[in-house]
């Protein structure tokens, strides 16, 4: 039975098997990995996994994909999760994990948030993603691109875009080109997790009204003893600050009295 792709749940199913080859490759799966697969739809992905893994978790939300992965998949070969991902607990799957996947697009940045608290226990992250998100993800400072969701995730993470995907691999098309990028957790944290909260907090701010300088933006936090202090100009903005600085801001103030 033909399933007809669901817009709520932003399905839209990869049916290139080239590009389905080229992902596979830049996974590269090991026989023994810990490998999950978040929405692995009508099966492009897990199937070639499967080839290379002893086993593959998977998590989907929709109820009727489920039933055919339980149909198709032995319990040996598969286990699968019929979860939110959103709401999914990572951590139970065990340490050294690997996630991939074709993540739906209007829930792919709450998604990648999610999966940033369980950075500790993974070992590496490969998505599939609309190709603007991608080029957010991996932006540099001082470019159109480089953004709060730049620095939370290169605060956490190392990555690099792998791959351009055509509308024209996915069924139903979406509107947007997607790209393939790898997320690998940096083993030598740039903030420490008593900090996280407050570097959230000052990431959030600067980058709330864009073209606004840091003496606007940052106001509640800096004084501009601070910015000499921390040989920062209260004149640029956020997008000119690299994720050091923000992570540099945050020790300062973590010294001081702050609002909440």
């Amino acid at each position: 039975m033909q399933h007809i792709p669901r817009k709520r749940f932003g399905q839209n199913f990869l049916i290139d098997t080239q590009i389905v080859a080229d992902i596979v490759r830049a996974i590269h799966p090991g026989k023994g990995d810990l490998l999950v697969e978040i929405g692995p739809g009508l099966g492009a992905l897990t199937r070639p996994l499967l080839q290379s893994l002893d086993h593959l978790h998977v998590v989907e939300i929709d109820r009727d994909i489920v039933e055919r992965l339980h149909r198709e998949f032995s319990e040996r070969c598969l286990t699968i999760y019929s979860a939110d991902a959103l709401e999914f607990d990572f951590s139970v799957l065990g340490k050294n994990l690997r996630v991939v996947g074709n993540l739906p697009y209007n829930i792919s940045t709450p998604i990648l948030f999610h999966l940033a608290q369980f950075a500790d226990g993974i070992r590496d992250m490969h998505f599939m993603l609309q190709k603007e998100v991608v080029a957010r993800m991996v932006a540099q400072p001082s470019t159109s691109d480089y953004g709060r969701l730049s620095v939370m995730l290169q605060c956490r993470f190392e990555m690099e875009q792998l791959l351009i995907v055509s509308p024209d691999c996915f069924r139903p098309a979406p509107k947007v080109e997607s790209a393939v990028v790898r997320m690998i957790p940096r083993r030598q944290l740039l903030i420490g997790a008593d900090k996280e909260n407050l570097f959230a907090r000052i990431v959030s701010a600067a980058f709330s009204q864009r073209r606004k300088t840091l003496r606007n933006t940052l106001h509640n936090y800096l004084k501009p003893e601070d910015y000499t202090a921390l040989e920062i100009d209260p004149g640029k903005r956020a997008e000119n600050l690299s994720v050091a600085q923000f992570v540099t801001i945050a020790d300062h103030l973590s010294k001081q009295q702050l609002p909440s």
